[in-house]
């Protein structure tokens, strides 16, 4: 199915997810006053703010489990990662001091401060910005979320928001040459997302492993890869039971690393350089760049490694929410990374030569295997955040229609952005494996790392600036001081990275291309099957010309057809007729929309209207994010005829008498009785001699992923004796 151009009141028919997705999540739908069907009154919300409070603190508990991982256990590979020769204290402190500001900057300014406020309800990340974007600037297609998420009032807005848009909204509505620029940016923004999913685990509990050999230096590296990936295939075993469930497992591990770590820098600091601290003043950064000029900043390809994982931060906000975030990264992960940097600094200025191993060697010798045990459990749980974000960046890309349709699990009724993907899970295992296999060398992976995470924060910098301008019309002068200082500090540790490029840094890209290719492959195959629709739509019109037709029979039966397009009927319709010479006694379009709302009230699920033809009916099946699907095949028809039944005795405004209402009734049950089919087209392009390369290729590509993904239909329990495909060649 393909998702409408324009919002309208008319039955629509949503993505096509195998489980459709959306963004609500804790403290998302403020706004509305409706909870299930009940209303919520003030009273009522003041006697939940105290417990609202504490719900937020255990959320922020469960961050450190699944958002902080790859952020908070940065230490264990910064040092290592850097090639450092014959470094000196002013070396170091300037090296601390580089890490204090792009921490204080980056994560706190850019990230816990500006960023999650972008979300787009609820959901953050690349595609969230790019979703956000395209909603408020009219451009681009408009999803079910953006369809379905919009009250009277919100739509009113944004149809006044229009009118009022500032010179670059209007100049993206223009051109088509920047549509496609910022759709380019959203989507490698978001495959460098998914390549840091691969390399956070990898990087991560590679770092942690080889940890066992200070103590047993005859380990080989090739043991440590084993069980490195060993511990990764049970990562990603747990993955199915859910962000809450692995979180309450993982957040007492990352609690632990999160208190020992800054306790053992606290005592490196004491014992080893008690005024290391002064390298927090700004002029350590420009004294180590002036003494090292090119090798100082060629090291910028290790530093930036401090704030890996702070895209995760971003990414998995639907998972939690904006404030449990915020109070968990500014009261324990900000304090803890600041103090334990500090500490392995202190030991280094004292130990120079010991950077190779900067984190392990810093540990006294006394509490070393304890924190060896919580370092590796820690590392193992670091692969949580980005796996969860790519999880999240996934499903916003199935969403928007960017991505091929995979199976998405809602693991929990509570949090809509709680999701998980069998197919995505095992392919990240896989590639993880082969990462530390191939890639065993941990100073090649954070290359690769640093690519991935310095070309991740300057994507998101420049779509938080076109949020600034375009939705939020921030001050012009505010603007321009976040994107000089944000764009010039990313864009200087991307051009240091870079030069890692044949060292390990070509990881990234290569994963991107592929994954672009395949975004890039599949939207282009669903504008064209969209384009193609729009085109040749049946009106109801039409479809009375084709019943007129006197080789076409009504024969019995109860027909649901689904369709999928807006203002009109599927092509399939047509084709189906015009070969079949038939429609069924009763047929319903019937169409499925999502709404942002835990449950739909069960006198809302089913919504049915007369089509103006005789026997023939609109039905759009309402549903929400914690709704299932699977409802059994004849209690979806008997909910469905019983709607029917009750709109048809009640329908106002149209002149009938009671003998044509029974009349009406009596040919349900009767088409009913003879029988219950469910009928959807199965269409794919016909590739002519006409078509040119790039058509052959694109369309070639999607065709073999198209047949390789789920289903657009929910089987909604329908018996197979019931269900028909209708083929369909569209020509391209």
């Amino acid at each position: 199915m393909d998702h409408p151009t324009q919002p309208d009141s008319s039955p629509v028919t949503e993505h096509e997810a195998f489980v459709v997705v959306g963004s609500a999540t804790n403290g998302r739908l403020n706004h509305s006053r409706t909870v299930n069907g009940s209303i919520i009154s003030p009273d009522a919300d003041n006697n939940n703010k105290g417990k609202g409070r504490w719900e937020t603190l255990i959320l922020a508990y469960k961050t450190l489990g699944v958002v902080f991982g790859g952020l908070v256990t940065s230490p264990l590979y910064v040092y290592p990662s850097m090639h450092l020769k014959s470094p000196t204290e002013d070396d170091y402190l300037g090296i601390y001091s580089i890490m204090f500001w792009t921490l204080s900057l980056i994560g706190v300014v850019k990230y816990a401060s500006i960023a999650l406020k972008a979300d787009d309800q609820g959901e953050g990340g690349t595609f969230a910005l790019y979703s956000s974007l395209c909603r408020n600037m009219n451009i681009g297609m408009l999803t079910s979320r953006s369809a379905n998420s919009s009250s009277s009032l919100s739509r009113s807005l944004l149809d006044e928001g229009t009118e009022k848009q500032s010179r670059l909204a209007k100049f993206f509505r223009k051109s088509v040459v920047a549509r496609r620029v910022l759709l380019f940016i959203a989507m490698l923004g978001t495959c460098m997302v998914i390549g840091d999913g691969i390399l956070t685990p990898a990087i991560s509990v590679l770092s942690a492993m080889d940890g066992i050999r200070a103590p047993f230096p005859s380990l080989s590296s090739s043991v440590v890869e084993a069980l490195s990936a060993v511990v990764l295939i049970i990562l990603f075993l747990l993955q199915k039971f859910g962000t809450s469930r692995v979180s309450f497992l993982f957040s007492p591990i990352m609690g632990a690393w999160t208190l020992c770590t800054p306790l053992v820098g606290i005592y490196s600091i004491i014992h080893h350089y008690p005024s290391v601290f002064k390298a927090i003043s700004p002029h350590y950064i420009f004294r180590f760049f002036w003494r090292n000029g090119r090798e100082g900043w060629l090291l910028l390809g290790g530093t930036v490694l401090c704030i890996t994982g702070s895209e995760a931060l971003f990414a998995d906000l639907g998972h939690f929410n904006r404030s449990s975030i915020q109070i968990a990264f500014l009261f324990t992960i900000y304090p803890s990374l600041v103090l334990t940097y500090a500490g392995q600094t202190a030991y280094l200025i004292r130990n120079p030569n010991d950077h190779d191993d900067g984190f392990f060697k810093f540990i006294p010798k006394t509490i070393y295997w304890p924190i060896f045990i919580i370092a590796t459990l820690a590392a193992t749980v670091a692969s949580q955040s980005l796996i969860s974000a790519t999880f999240s960046v996934i499903k916003q890309s199935v969403v928007l229609d960017y991505f091929p349709r995979v199976k998405v699990v809602h693991t929990s009724a509570s949090k809509e952005g709680e999701v998980y993907s069998p197919e995505v899970n095992y392919i990240l295992m896989i590639l993880c494996v082969v990462v530390i296999l191939i890639f065993g060398d941990g100073k090649d992976i954070g290359n690769a790392f640093g690519v991935v995470v310095s070309l991740v924060m300057l994507i998101t910098t420049i779509l938080l600036t076109l949020v600034m301008i375009i939705i939020w019309r921030t001050p012009p002068m505010l603007v321009a001081l976040y994107f000089c200082v944000f764009f010039v500090m990313e864009g200087v540790y991307v051009s240091a990275v870079f030069t890692k490029i044949p060292e390990g840094g070509w990881i990234p890209f290569a994963i991107s291309f592929i994954l672009a290719f395949i975004m890039f492959g599949w939207f282009y195959g669903r504008q064209r099957k969209l384009e193609y629709e729009l085109t040749h739509k049946i009106t109801l019109d039409r479809l009375g010309v084709l019943l007129s037709d006197p080789s076409v029979q009504r024969v019995p039966g109860l027909c649901f057809f689904y369709t999928n397009i807006q203002d009109g009927l599927t092509p399939t319709l047509g084709h189906y007729i015009k070969n079949m010479k038939s429609l069924h006694q009763v047929t319903m379009f019937t169409t499925l929309r999502y709404l942002l709302v835990p449950k739909v009230a069960p006198h809302e699920r089913i919504v049915v209207k007369k089509l103006g033809l005789k026997g023939v009916y609109g039905c759009v099946i309402q549903y929400g994010y914690a709704d299932p699907l699977n409802l059994e095949g004849d209690d979806f028809v008997s909910q469905v005829t019983n709607s029917l039944q009750a709109h048809i005795q009640n329908c106002s405004g149209l002149p009938s008498n009671p003998s044509e209402i029974q009349e009406e009734i009596s040919d349900l049950e009767e088409a009913r009785r003879a029988g219950v089919v469910h009928v959807r087209g199965k269409t794919r392009f016909y590739i002519g001699h006409n078509c040119g390369w790039f058509d052959r290729i694109m369309l070639a590509f999607y065709e073999v992923l198209h047949s390789n993904c789920r289903s657009a239909l929910p089987a909604l329990g329908v018996p197979p004796p019931q269900r028909i495909e209708v083929g369909m060649l569209y020509e391209a």
